[in-house]
């Protein structure tokens, strides 16, 4: 299982953008946080084009499918939807990894149970406004 934002396991943050002109606002190489919605299709578009690795938000199975379409490296889904997202990944053979997004320790081991590939806390996920 991986881990982004827990407090003992450092690691990658992901940089939440709403528009392409935030993506000036981010590291090199760091991996953006998109909510996917038809109304970000250009910044989805946009990342895909210039190979930039990419979490995708998603709130149920057909955007799940759209985000692994899209070449998303991790699908970010709530607790709910995570053992029915992680069935359909391994089913078709994603690349992309599930995550639950969690906000409590507790949840870690329940999403371990039902194989889920990680999981984020809301701290990995850092804001940047254009």
């Amino acid at each position: 299982m991986i881990f982004f934002g827990h407090r003992f396991i450092e690691n990658e943050n992901f940089y939440h953008i709403c528009c392409i002109e935030a993506i000036l606002n981010t590291p090199p190489s760091s991996t953006l946080y998109i909510e996917f919605s038809e109304e970000n299709l250009d910044i989805i578009s946009h990342t895909v084009l210039n190979s930039m690795p990419i979490a995708l938000y998603v709130e149920n199975i057909t955007q799940l499918l759209y985000a692994s379409a899209f070449g998303a490296k991790y699908i970010v889904v709530e607790k709910e939807l995570a053992k029915t997202a992680q069935n359909v990944a391994e089913n078709y053979l994603f690349d992309a990894k599930i995550l639950a997004l969690i906000e409590e320790e507790n949840d870690i081991e329940e999403l371990a149970l039902l194989g889920v590939d990680g999981t984020i806390f809301p701290n990995a996920i850092i804001k940047i406004n254009s």
